[in-house]
């Protein structure tokens, strides 16, 4: 019997110090080799590779501060718990991510709190209202859904709430949620990003003002070096010489992206050819272009206008590359307001919001990464576009039209007298117009076959033929990229992008444009984090209402129960082991 308590004291320690050997071993192969492993089945904790990669690459310590601190409705808490983790995500990639979450209504002094509302808010970060049930009733509470982050000398702010028009609260926070991984390392590429891209803004053929494309640029030069071009028929303009090339006369892009922003007067040819040669050696082009000319400015002095063709000459070279532009104008029942004096009060008139179809309000239904999410996005006198069969370039509709819509061929009577009548579902039946469309793929070239040999095998133009793999966008419409601009005290301002300033709702250009561009000279990858998808497993609150009582006694009773019964059952199968 002694020797039998050795045996089995023995096993014990043998045991025990394997189990500790095993552990020490884990801990020490574990410094040296990195994994995660995600069983979730969204892997909603799982990072992109590019996010990685750029985690790793990280030199210095990027520092958040998170705004996201108090007593907040269970769907705020979700985000601000969804942010600490995956920023502990982050952090277990790279030991340069540190944050701290802060409580903006934490301080007892008004004139303290109402000063740190200021600085946040001049710092770029966007306050929200809540009413909050209490014991006392209903109290009104100022959060701030984001934070401030901080990388050597510079420091951006960080959007977490990502509003949407008609889309339900939860669903905007769980959309917030989904893009949580795509938001937070923007802002560490924006603050990181070594040597910026250059990026060039088209001028020279009646393209929007500095003034109108002001927010945008500004917002682009966050990630990109954003430049004013005018080709003028310079063969050098978008192009350079290759130094890297000393064997071979060859030409390299100096510009990773070009936009054309609504112009309304033609490109000759040279021009158009020059544009040609930089998409032929993988330039990304964003096109904006009115295939109508029409414009709310000429309503003013008059109640009447025409939209007629506007003639840019690019309908050849947009048609090559697989994509036509109609010569109409899409009208849509869901559209924006505007103004309309109707009439008056006393010697003062009346002004009522009515709505106005030539600017259809688009909200995104594709899941692509560029729109997927976004926030409406509205237009102003958009025309409708189709693609062409080009072998080897892949389309994908980025935008379309509502289920009631039509398009209005050119030349088109636009009046204001349209918006006073009442609209009838039944003429809308033109569906789901094509508006923003993607190309990628190898580009034939529009000049093959059309330029003589001389000027075909002169090495110092260097013509291709065909592109290398390369991207492009169109879009119908030039004024989805133009900020809204008033008269002020200080004179002309600028608004934000998207923003409009007879309703006050902020709409989702910005972010289309932002989106655009950064999936086009995306070399990184990290647009595809856009892609994430957290399903959203709602509560049915009607059982909820009906069967409260019976789900609070399940969770209350069947625990102790369960526990009570685990318990009899060791206690008769002890009993009939020890009283043998």
């Amino acid at each position: 019997m002694a020797d039998k308590k050795k045996d089995i004291k023995r096993n014990n320690i043998i045991q025990l110090l394997l189990g500790l050997l095993i552990i020490v071993l884990l801990n020490v192969i574990g410094s040296f080799v990195f994994t995660r492993v995600d069983l979730t089945a969204e892997r909603r904790y799982s990072l992109s590779d590019a996010t990685k990669k750029m985690l790793r690459n990280l030199k210095d310590v990027v520092y958040f501060k998170i705004y996201l601190e108090g007593e907040f409705p269970a769907g705020f808490k979700r985000l601000r718990n969804e942010t600490k983790e995956m920023l502990d995500e982050f952090r277990a990639y790279s030991d340069n991510i540190q944050y701290e979450f802060i409580n903006p209504s934490g301080n007892p002094d008004k004139r303290e709190r109402d000063n740190l509302y200021q600085q946040l808010v001049t710092a770029g970060l966007n306050p929200t209202t809540l009413n909050v049930k209490t014991n006392d009733g209903t109290s009104r509470q100022v959060v701030f859904p984001g934070g401030l982050v901080a990388y050597k000398n510079r420091e951006l702010p960080l959007e977490l709430l990502n509003s949407q028009i008609g889309v339900a609260p939860e669903q905007v926070l769980n959309n917030s949620v989904q893009q949580l991984e795509y938001n937070i390392s923007s802002v560490i590429r924006k603050l990181s990003v070594p040597v910026k891209p250059n990026l060039a803004f088209i001028i020279g053929h009646g393209e929007l003002t500095e003034m109108e494309t002001l927010d945008i640029r500004k917002e682009l030069s966050e990630y990109y070096t954003v430049e004013r071009i005018k080709i003028d028929g310079k063969l050098n303009s978008l192009t350079e010489r290759n130094t890297k090339d000393s064997i071979h006369m060859s030409f390299r892009n100096k510009y990773k992206a070009i936009i054309i922003a609504s112009p309304d007067s033609a490109f000759n040819e040279k021009d158009k050819f020059i544009i040609d040669q930089f998409v032929m050696r993988g330039g990304k082009v964003l096109w904006l272009i009115d295939p109508v000319a029409a414009t709310m400015d000429s309503l003013q002095n008059s109640r009447q206008t025409v939209g007629v063709l506007n003639e840019t000459n690019l309908d050849d070279q947009l048609f090559n590359y697989g994509v036509r532009l109609n010569a109409n104008l899409v009208v849509d029942i869901n559209c924006l307001p505007i103004p309309m004096v109707t009439g008056m009060t006393g010697n003062k008139p009346q002004t009522t919001f009515v709505p106005w179809f030539f600017f259809p309000v688009i909200i995104p239904t594709s899941q692509h990464p560029i729109v997927r999410n976004l926030n409406a996005v509205k237009f102003e006198f958009v025309s409708s576009l189709d693609t062409i069969v080009k072998g080897g370039v892949k389309k994908t509709m980025l935008l379309t039209s509502s289920k009631y819509s039509r398009a209005l061929n050119a030349p088109v009577i636009i009046s204001l007298d349209m918006a006073r009548q009442e609209p009838d579902p039944a003429q809308f039946n033109q569906p789901f117009q094509n508006v923003a469309v993607l190309l990628e793929g190898r580009f034939e070239s529009l000049f093959l076959n059309r330029i003589p040999p001389v000027i075909a095998e002169d090495p110092k133009i260097g013509f291709l033929e065909k592109s290398v793999k390369t991207a492009m966008i169109v879009v119908s419409d030039g004024d989805i990229i133009r900020n809204q601009v008033r008269f002020g005290q200080n004179g002309y301002e600028t608004l934000p992008l998207g923003f409009d300033r007879f309703t006050g709702q902020s709409f989702g250009n910005k972010d289309f444009i932002m989106n655009a561009i950064n999936y086009l000279c995306d070399d990184s990858g990290l647009i595809s984090a856009r892609s994430r998808e957290l399903k959203l497993r709602m509560l049915d609150s009607t059982r909820i209402k009906e069967e409260k009582l019976k789900w609070q006694l399940v969770n209350v009773i069947f625990p102790v129960l369960l526990v009570m019964l685990f318990g009899f059952i060791q206690h008769v199968m002890r009993r009939r082991r020890y009283t043998r």
